[in-house]
């Protein structure tokens, strides 16, 4: 064990010294593999900030949740068929209510999006969202300050205003939110709570970026239209009941717009987490673009590994020859240049890891992504990886020369 543990150190010295003495040509070696690590992290990365991202999404949006809508989360190219379907309607949230056995929240919402002002301070875009007070158990909602309005405030159809963490600090600075007014669309708004930071929905939408206020308040400023649907969220009381949800709101919302048995349903009970189906499509594009240019760019690094190996094997054949005439094993000789090989993938990986870094810092402003260190250790795997297998044949080569053909060769 001593023997070789001196063999590998030794063997580790000369090509870190063969290394440095040709350090330009190695990094430029390196140039594939520093591709293809970049490519296997931002894939990694990208993939890994979907799923976080779609956790923390999912857990915003509330879990156990089933939403009655006009038309599902995806469909046909058959637009007009739901378009033309009759809205949501506030009634069959209160049929669902008084008839389901799975439902522990039922809450109708809807939403626009308008500038909001406090003073001559004016937040433009900010999402407006209008529910009940039930909305706050369905979403998980919790305050930072302030109060969630009641169902007094939303039968009475009062002007108050939950604000997002973005909007708060937009508007007011250093000052409290609680009890000031503002503007909405031009319609006044007492603020009486502010919403905890929750990030955004798979780091494209700001769920901080908002105004929650009662339903009837909201009906009252900003009106009901044709293009302004009501969506009816529904919170069932565990996740092995959801399918027995569904079709138990698939009865209630049919006998609520007394469709006749054989009619086709004129709406659509949705699942929150029908996400994960439609993110999957996505996951798989990057998964497939991903390993096809890293297989690549890998492909390509690993010939160039073996392609200087083998220049590097040929110009030290008299220090092969000289090594095996004192008595260096075939192993030693292998070990050497396989280590040889490896330092220079790893070099590469290691620039192509630091760059992965940047990378990882730019796609998060446009998306997400999230640079794990199993993905750092699967990255200098693959270095190690792609240095045995393409520099194993160049350092069988050099333990394999005759120390007498070694020593003539000039």
């Amino acid at each position: 064990m001593r023997a070789a543990l001196l063999e590998f150190i030794e063997g580790l010295r000369i090509a870190l010294r063969a290394i440095w003495a040709n350090r330009l040509r190695a990094i430029l070696t390196t140039l594939g593999i520093i591709i293809g690590i970049v490519s296997v992290t931002a894939m990694f990365t990208t993939i890994n900030g979907i799923e976080r991202g779609l956790d923390r999404s999912m857990a915003m949006l509330g879990t156990n949740v089933l939403s009655v809508d006009k038309q599902p989360q995806t469909f046909d190219n058959d637009w007009w068929k739901y378009t033309n379907r009759p809205p949501i309607t506030e009634d069959i949230a209160d049929d669902i209510r008084e008839k389901s056995r799975y439902a522990v929240a039922v809450a109708p919402t809807t939403g626009t999006v308008r500038d909001v002002q406090y003073q001559d301070r004016q937040l433009s875009t900010v999402f407006i969202r209008a529910s009940t007070p039930d909305i706050a158990q369905i979403n998980n909602l919790n305050l930072s300050a302030g109060r969630f309005f009641g169902e007094t405030e939303q039968r009475a159809g009062r002007s108050v205003a939950i604000i997002g963490k973005e909007v708060a600090e937009a508007l007011f600075f250093n000052e409290t939110p609680i009890g000031k007014r503002i503007r909405v669309g031009g319609a006044r708004f007492e603020v009486i709570g502010v919403l905890e930071e929750q990030g955004k929905f798979l780091g494209l939408v700001s769920f901080d970026n908002q105004v929650l206020m009662p339903l009837s308040a909201f009906e009252s400023a900003f009106g009901l239209s044709q293009w302004r649907q009501i969506s009816i969220q529904v919170k069932v009381d565990a996740a092995e009941n959801m399918e027995a949800a569904r079709d138990e709101l698939t009865g209630i919302v049919r006998t609520s717009r007394q469709l006749d048995p054989m009619a086709e349903d004129n709406f659509a009970v949705n699942r929150n987490d029908s996400f994960e189906t439609q993110i999957s499509g996505v996951k798989g594009a990057i998964y497939g673009v991903g390993l096809f240019l890293t297989g690549l760019a890998l492909l390509v690094g690993g010939i160039g590994v073996m392609n200087i190996m083998f220049v590097s094997v040929r110009e030290r054949t008299r220090e092969i020859g000289i090594r095996k005439a004192v008595g260096a094993t075939r192993r030693a000789i292998l070990t050497q240049f396989l280590l040889e090989a490896i330092t220079v993938c790893l070099i590469g990986g290691l620039i192509g890891v630091a760059i992965s870094f940047g990378v990882t810092y730019l796609i998060n402003i446009v998306f997400t992504a999230v640079l794990s260190p199993a993905t750092v250790a699967l990255a200098f795997g693959i270095c190690v990886g792609v240095g045995v297998l393409f520099g194993f044949i160049p350092a069988w080569a050099a333990a394999r020369s005759r120390p007498i053909e070694a020593l003539r060769y000039e």
